[in-house]
């Protein structure tokens, strides 16, 4: 093989390990929004518009997921700040009416959770996050027996589009790791 084409072919293969990019499992563009934080604020689809963020679905009084969920993306959260990476990371509250943001902050702070790059919302009324949940996120939401929910337990990764471009197991401890390796990669890190 001719020397000249083997230094082009490794050139390539080295740049593309290199690259900022990952492999990607959706394509769905969210849609505009303003909800209300665990610290009475705001926050619109536009404030997270630019940066790379991550979210997932909860409630404060949920008995089987949410629990672990919640703890492995506060430890998601730990981790990429010990890489020097602090994406903003979002929560849906799917029971609105009774996650109010004085709750959220209690449950925040129960789970360890950073509010400089975690945020909790709520401010809207369950068909609005059922249809948010079902039509873009292509997951699961419905009222349940007792006052649970039935929802997924996955996390999702949003470009600075506001696209969802990755859907993750978040009760999987690989899928776990591959969303802080894949966080990594494109912020360069």
């Amino acid at each position: 093989m001719n020397i000249r084409i083997l230094f082009l072919l490794l050139t390539a293969v080295f740049l593309s390990a290199c690259s900022n990019q990952i492999e990607t499992n959706m394509s769905e563009e969210l849609p505009d929004f303003e909800f209300t934080t665990q610290d009475e604020n705001t926050l619109a689809l536009d404030d997270l518009k630019g940066d790379w963020w991550i979210s997932y679905f909860s409630y404060t009084h949920c008995t089987t997921v949410c629990p672990r969920t919640t703890a492995n993306m506060v430890s998601i959260q730990e981790s990429l700040k010990e890489e020097g990476v602090t994406p903003q990371i979002v929560s849906f509250s799917i029971d609105p009416e009774l996650d109010t943001p004085e709750i959220l902050r209690d449950y925040a702070r129960d789970y360890g959770a950073d509010l400089d790059t975690m945020t909790f919302l709520t401010g809207y009324d369950f068909e609005e996050i059922r249809k948010l949940s079902v039509n873009t996120f292509k997951a699961v939401l419905e009222k349940g027996a007792l006052g649970q929910r039935s929802h997924s337990f996955f996390f999702y990764l949003i470009n600075p589009d506001g696209e969802i471009v990755k859907q993750y197991n978040g009760m999987s401890a690989t899928d776990n790791d591959l969303l802080v390796e894949d966080v990594k990669t494109i912020l360069g890190k």
